[in-house]
């Protein structure tokens, strides 16, 4: 029942926050920080907990939840979680806190139905992490998108309409191919088995096999790699971020984009083996085109908000290389990449969206010598940038080498041309942080630097960031067994084969 209890904290807090606006604008920002609290102090104990006798699945879960929902169509109410999904929702939560902060000045006009939006936004990326009914995974796919879609088109820049139509237009088309996949995929096995369901786990026990199998997992494929986002699927991305307020890119950097990474690794690979096996050469191909076509497009920009968004798509095609090795150190350094991003690149628009709010402009040949002004934003700035370009020492740096590490196993051409793309990624890290940080300021100009709020919050995500980069065997140990679960023994399919390199 705790399960439940992580869908209904934050939903409820959304529902409380909306009308308390009314009242008084800083209780929906009280409400929606308690509520968080909240969330964080009922998964701790989580981590040390046991799942029933009775739970039908193989291996390592923390906890589980199962109700009938619509039994005449096989759907029912699953959660489970485990250390993988535990690991995500933690990061949502923790996100989602510095998003209520962050939003704590910059959002005043409707800052009700703001934080309602928000809350409901992350309570559906929960659903989405510990759904194993594919139907309910589905459902809390969509919802997590609605939300999203009114935080940017109202509270966005001044084109916030069109960027969050073109990602509500690819987020729902996505999403529909992947319920046709499901429902083939339910349908398949009813018509095999006589038994009409959505669980997860009786689904792995009969995988779809030939080229009809193939062309159900690619609306998965497709699905979670718009989400990702990889190319050619990505070009929702930048504008998406550019126009969203600060809280929104956010999450969709740090949250959004991790569920579909979730989505490949918890579904698309283990659903269809022989299929995700067939892929992997094109997967991988994506990746690592993706890894250069955004950082080449990063470097080229002139918006520091959207260099950022850019980077991202180079960063996922790391993520994107490393699901499709089957190899368990590289999802060790997926793992730890999705995590290290989560902060890193959250940071990141925190900082972009605080020189926007001073200086009014995301422009950088409009910054330069905000050290001199800004001395703590700029230090925050420049070291989030380098933790972002993967800094031996810290997170990025761990996660990105345990993938190049277990990609050249098995794909060592892959591995060294995804390297290459380090550099041209170091390139636009270290001209961002010269044209905006050191150099003559463009104009005179005096604004406040972090103040206490800001300081503390960054320093929290500059301490994450570092104990990630320097001892990250505690999140290894725990992910570990969520990543074991993703091969279980008690099926009768050719499960991917784990190997650790050598």
């Amino acid at each position: 029942m705790i399960l439940v209890w992580l869908l209904v904290v934050p939903f409820l807090g959304g529902l409380l926050a909306w009308p308390s606006g009314r009242v008084h604008p800083v209780l929906p920002r009280v409400i929606s920080f308690a509520a968080l609290l909240l969330e964080l102090g009922l998964l701790l104990p989580l981590l040390h907990g046991t799942a029933p006798a009775s739970l039908i699945a193989p291996g390592h879960w923390l906890a589980t939840f199962n109700a009938p929902w619509i039994p005449a169509f096989g759907i029912s109410f699953r959660l489970d979680l485990d250390g993988l999904s535990w690991l995500l929702i933690v990061l949502t939560v923790v996100i989602g806190l510095f998003s209520v902060v962050v939003s704590w000045r910059e959002i005043d006009e409707n800052v009700g139905f703001f934080h309602a939006n928000l809350m409901w936004s992350l309570a559906g990326s929960i659903g989405v992490f510990l759904a194993l009914d594919l139907f309910l995974f589905f459902f809390f796919w969509e919802v997590m998108l609605v939300p999203m879609y009114f935080v940017i088109a109202i509270w966005g820049h001044e084109n916030r309409r069109r960027a969050a139509i073109k990602f509500f237009l690819f987020t729902q088309g996505s999403g529909l191919l992947m319920l046709l996949s499901i429902l083939a995929l339910a349908f398949l096995h009813d018509q095999q088995t006589g038994t009409l369901t959505f669980d997860y786990f009786k689904l792995l026990e009969n995988q779809p096999t030939g080229t009809f199998g193939y062309l159900i997992m690619l609306g998965f494929f497709i699905a979670f790699l718009v989400k990702l986002p990889s190319f050619p699927v990505h070009t929702w991305l930048p504008e998406t971020h550019t126009e969203a307020p600060t809280a929104g890119s956010v999450i969709l950097a740090s949250i959004l984009l991790k569920t579909a990474a979730y989505g490949l690794l918890r579904f698309a690979v283990p659903l269809f083996v022989a299929a995700s096996h067939q892929i992997a050469p094109i997967a991988m191909g994506l990746g690592v085109i993706s890894i250069f076509y955004g950082a080449i497009l990063a470097y080229g920009q002139n918006d520091l908000k959207k260099l950022v968004a850019y980077s991202s798509i180079s960063h996922m095609g790391f993520v994107l290389v490393g699901i499709y090795t089957f190899n368990a150190i590289a999802w060790q350094g997926v793992v730890i990449l999705m995590i290290a991003h989560g902060i890193s690149t959250g940071a990141l628009f925190i900082t972009v969206g605080s020189i926007q709010k001073r200086l009014h402009t995301r422009d950088l040949g409009q910054m330069g010598g905000l050290w001199t002004d800004l001395p703590r934003l700029s230090s925050f700035g420049a070291f989030f940038i380098l933790a972002s370009m993967g800094l031996p020492g810290l997170g990025n740096f761990v996660g990105e080498f345990l993938i190049l590490r277990g990609a050249y196993a098995v794909a060592p051409t892959a591995a060294i041309i995804a390297a290459i793309g380090l550099i041209p990624a170091a390139l636009y890290s270290l001209i961002a942080i010269q044209r905006a940080f050191h150099g003559e300021a463009s104009t005179t100009r005096s604004f406040p630097d972090f103040g206490l709020r800001e300081t503390a919050m960054m320093l929290a995500l500059g301490a994450a960031i570092i104990a990630l980069g320097i001892y990250p065997q505690p999140v290894l140990n725990v992910a570990a067994p969520g990543l074991a679960n993703l091969t279980p023994t008690n099926t009768t399919a050719a499960l991917p084969v784990m190997r650790t390199g050598t």
